[in-house]
């Protein structure tokens, strides 16, 4: 039989390579209710060509949401409803940038949408980051050499919130400070900000796009992490002049939006407080599992290891031991019955290669505690 789902185990390993959800959370339960509740609300309508922008409802929930969570409230002409963030990306690529613009992108940086923007192809720049997030100051220095040759970025792709891989949160100052940058010199900054909901100390900060300048950013979100990756469902933040665009194009147009009646069935989700509920129970479970592991680590690790402990999102940044190759340890770990994504996938040159991500968000709290075991008995064996 085909598959039906990405996720692939592998016996003996528990993979913390994988960003995924644990399936058990997924709430199929509520979106059961939502989906009869969706066909009786709307009937024939939920089944039809949509709006291009995506349905009335969901859209007023997420300029409502964002006023909760963020900094700002939307009007509804600066929100588009998404196939996820990929598509957000693709779409954004398609209609800001041409083939062999340049486009800059934080370093490291989330391994999938460099492979979105390459499909285009353009011309990739990497910029620097630091404990703080991307490094400004290398930021401006990169433009000025880009000058100097003739070049002008287009857009600046980057995760400033519960960053993949790092988990880092981008400092306040340099939220400012981007944005800024960004007016100033004419390009578009693409601000991935899927793990805004999954915070677990305090409330994600806020976002770039809540406090720059009009126009200077394009902010794309998901319910991916929230609620379930299954539904393929996303939205964009933008100024209401793009977005127009971005309904006039030819896949918008065409299709009649997407997702309509999936965005309809998560606008019930939301408006029944399923929502809310669901993202509640997901930030205490990966509190937990994420506390779990670094606790873990600090236990199996060996000395010269370093590590923070991210305040959202589903992933752990280690740091090992000078001299040590996280993609030569791979299958020595491997053997041990743990694996992981070598830190080398998420840069464009230049790779720290004893560097490793780790995802906390698949495996429960006494499975993450063995998988840091493992990892520490695979270091001890190279050593």
């Amino acid at each position: 039989m085909l598959p039906i789902v990405q996720l692939v185990h592998r016996p003996g390993i528990l993979d913390l390579g994988w960003g995924h959800p644990d399936p058990a959370a997924l709430p199929v339960a509520a979106l059961r209710r939502a989906t009869d509740a969706t066909l009786t609300r709307y009937g024939a309508d939920a089944l039809a060509y949509g709006a291009e922008r995506g349905p009335g409802p969901l859209i007023e929930w997420i300029c409502a949401r964002l006023a909760h969570i963020d900094a700002r409230h939307p009007d509804p002409t600066e929100v588009l409803i998404t196939s996820g963030a990929s598509q957000a990306l693709d779409l954004l690529c398609t209609l800001i940038a041409a083939p062999g613009d340049t486009v800059l992108v934080e370093s490291p940086t989330y391994h999938l949408a460099v492979r979105i923007l390459r499909d285009h192809p353009l011309h990739l720049v990497a910029v620097p980051s630091d404990a703080d997030g991307i490094d400004v100051e290398a930021l401006t220095i990169i433009l000025r050499q880009l000058a100097k040759r003739g070049r002008q970025a287009r857009m600046l792709y980057f995760v400033p919130t519960y960053h993949n891989p790092t988990g880092v949160c981008l400092s306040l100052e340099r939220r400012r400070a981007l944005a800024m940058i960004a007016a100033e010199h004419g390009f578009v900054l693409v601000e991935d900000d899927v793990y805004r909901e999954l915070s677990y100390d305090a409330p994600a900060p806020p976002s770039v796009w809540s406090i720059a300048p009009p126009g200077a950013v394009v902010r794309i979100a998901s319910f991916s992490k929230s609620l379930a990756p299954g539904l393929r469902l996303g939205y964009l933040t933008a100024d209401a002049s793009l977005t127009r665009r971005l309904i006039g194009s030819g896949l918008l147009d065409s299709g009649g939006g997407v997702n309509p009646f999936t965005a309809l069935t998560v606008a019930e989700v939301c408006a029944t407080g399923d929502f809310e509920a669901t993202v509640t129970q997901l930030r205490a479970m990966y509190r937990e599992r994420r506390d779990a592991l670094a606790q873990s680590l600090r236990m199996y690790l060996p000395p010269g290891c370093r590590f923070t402990v991210p305040g959202g999102g589903f992933f752990q940044w280690v740091e090992l031991p000078e001299g040590v190759d996280a993609a030569t340890l791979l299958p020595r770990a491997e053997q041990t019955g743990v694996s992981y994504l070598p830190g080398s996938r998420f840069y464009l040159d230049a790779a720290r290669s004893n560097t490793l991500r780790l995802s906390f968000s698949l495996y429960p709290p006494h499975q993450l505690t063995e998988a840091a075991r493992r990892l520490g008995e695979a270091l001890a064996a190279i050593r």
